[in-house]
C-alpha cells in the first residue's frame, strides 16, 4: 500500500559538471535519449510504483524543468489526492537558498507537515535507471528501521565519487563516508564497495526529527550524505537496500542505474542506449518511460540529392527529423532535426532543431537547441582547435552550446 507514502524529488541542482548543456536548465530538464528529460526516469518510476504523491523541489534555472513537468506531467487527479507539484525554493525559513540537500527538505516542512504519511520516499531528479520502489519501501518497513538508504554495488575504483556505506550482515547500516579517497571494500566483496544512490526511505516523524536537529547543527552543511546520514547511522536503526543484486519488484534486475553528473557520463549513457543488447532498454513495454510528445510530423528520409543516399546506421531518430543523402551512425537525434546531403555524423547527440548543412561532418559531438551548423564544417575531429569555440569534455566530447552562432560565410 503505497496511498500513505510521499515522495520528494530533489531538482534543484545546478549541474556545472554538465555545463554548458546547464547553461538554460537545471540538471533534471537536461534532455536524454532522442525524446526524454533525465527527470522523465525518476517521475516514471514513481508512476509504475503507484506512488501518486510528489513534491519536486526546485531552484537553479527551472523555468524549463516547470514548463516540462506542465506539459508532461500533468497526469495525476488532484480531486484524488494525487499530485506532482513543483516547489520552487521559496526561502521559506531564514533568508538563503537551499544550503544542502537536508536543508532543501527542512525548509518545507511546513508543507510536508500537512500531508498525511508514514514514510517519507527521498529522490534524486537526475540519474538514469529503472526501479520499482514499491519493492524497496516494502523491505522497509519488513526491517523495522528508521530510515534505508538505496546502495549499487561498484568497483572500488568508482566508489570514490560516491557516498559509501558499510553495513553488516543483516544489512544495517554502521558507517556512511561521502566521497571518501579510500572507499570502504565489501566485506563479502572486496572488489566491491556499497555507494549510496541518493534515494532514501525515512519514517516520517523521525525524519523531521532528524531534520530540525541538523538545522540547529551549525557545524553541518545539512547535507544527507554529508551530516545528517552518518549521525543518524551512529545514533539509530538506518537499513540498507541494495538495488539490482537480485530480482526486486516487477522490473527486470538489471541493476542499470547511471549518475549522469559529467559531459562524458552523459555521453556514455546515451550511447549505451545504442548496444546491441542496451543495459537500460527502452522498448520495455511493461515499464515505459513518459515524457512529453510534441505535436511534429514522423521522421523521414530523403529523396537522395546529388547521387548521395542515405545510410542510417544505429541511429535513434527523434520525430520530425528529415535525413536527406547524408551517412548517420551510432548516433540520437531528438526533434526537428534536418541533416542536408553530403553531411557524416558519427557518434553524436543533436538536441531540437539542429540544423547540419551539406557535406559537414560532425565526430562525437553533443550539439544544444537551435543550431545551424554551417556546410563543410569540420567538427570533433581537432580537438585543440574546437577548445578555441567549445568546451571539450575529459574524453574528447565536443559540445555546442544553445543557440551557438558560426561566423563567417
Amino acid at each position: 500500500m503505497m496511498e500513505r507514502v510521499l515522495a520528494i524529488i530533489l531538482a534543484g541542482g545546478e549541474g556545472s559538471r554538465l555545463y554548458p548543456l546547464t547553461a538554460n536548465r537545471s540538471k533534471p530538464a537536461v534532455p536524454f535519449g532522442g525524446k526524454y528529460r533525465i527527470i522523465d526516469f525518476t517521475l516514471s518510476n514513481c508512476l509504475h510504483s503507484q506512488i501518486r504523491r510528489v513534491l519536486v523541489l526546485t531552484q537553479y534555472k527551472s523555468h524549463s524543468l516547470l514548463k516540462h513537468l506542465r506539459d508532461a506531467w500533468s497526469v495525476y487527479a488532484p480531486e484524488i489526492g494525487e499530485f506532482i507539484t513543483a516547489i520552487p525554493a521559496q526561502m521559506q525559513v531564514g533568508s538563503q537558498w537551499y544550503a544542502g540537500t537536508a536543508d532543501a527538505v527542512y525548509q518545507n516542512l511546513s508543507i510536508i507537515e500537512r500531508l498525511p504519511a508514514d514514510e517519507i520516499l527521498v529522490l534524486s531528479g537526475d540519474h538514469i535507471y529503472r526501479m520499482d520502489y514499491a519493492a524497496m519501501i516494502r523491505a522497509h518497513r519488513a526491517s523495522g528501521a528508521e530510515a534505508t538508504i538505496a546502495c549499487k554495488r561498484l568497483p572500488l575504483a568508482q566508489g570514490s565519487a560516491f557516498g559509501i556505506v558499510c553495513r553488516d550482515d543483516q544489512g544495517r547500516a554502521i558507517a556512511f563516508r561521502e566521497k571518501p579517497r579510500r572507499p570502504m571494500p565489501m566485506h563479502d566483496d572486496p572488489g566491491h564497495c556499497l555507494a549510496s544512490m541518493g534515494i532514501y526511505v525515512f519514517e516520517r516523524d523521525a525524519l523531521i526529527k532528524r531534520l530540525r536537529a541538523d538545522h540547529e547543527n551549525q557545524a553541518s552543511s545539512h547535507d544527507f550524505g554529508r551530516d545528517l546520514l552518518p549521525d543518524w547511522i551512529s545514533r539509530g536503526h538506518v537499513h540498507t537496500y541494495e538495488f539490482g543484486h537480485e530480482a526486486q519488484g516487477r522490473v527486470a534486475p538489471d541493476g542499470y542505474w547511471r549518475d549522469v553528473g559529467t559531459i562524458d557520463a552523459y555521453y556514455e549513457a546515451n550511447m549505451d542506449l545504442l548496444r546491441p543488447s542496451p543495459p537500460l532498454n527502452l522498448y520495455q513495454h511493461d515499464w515505459p518511460v513518459r515524457s512529453y510528445h510534441r505535436p511534429v510530423p514522423p521522421c523521414r528520409t530523403g529523396p537522395a540529392e546529388d547521387g548521395l543516399p542515405e545510410r542510417l546506421e544505429n541511429t535513434i531518430l527523434g520525430s520530425g527529423s528529415i535525413i536527406t543523402g547524408a551517412h548517420v551512425r551510432d548516433s540520437i537525434l531528438f526533434y526537428l532535426v534536418h541533416v542536408e546531403p553530403g553531411a557524416d555524423i558519427e557518434g553524436c547527440i543533436l538536441f531540437d532543431d539542429v540544423h547540419v548543412g551539406r557535406r559537414a561532418r560532425l565526430r562525437r559531438c553533443i550539439v544544444d537547441k537551435h543550431v545551424h551548423i554551417p556546410p563543410g564544417a569540420r567538427i570533433g575531429f581537432d580537438a585543440a582547435e574546437d577548445r578555441k569555440h567549445f568546451h571539450v569534455s575529459a574524453s574528447g566530447v565536443t559540445v555546442i552550446p544553445e543557440g551557438f552562432c558560426f561566423s563567417g560565410p
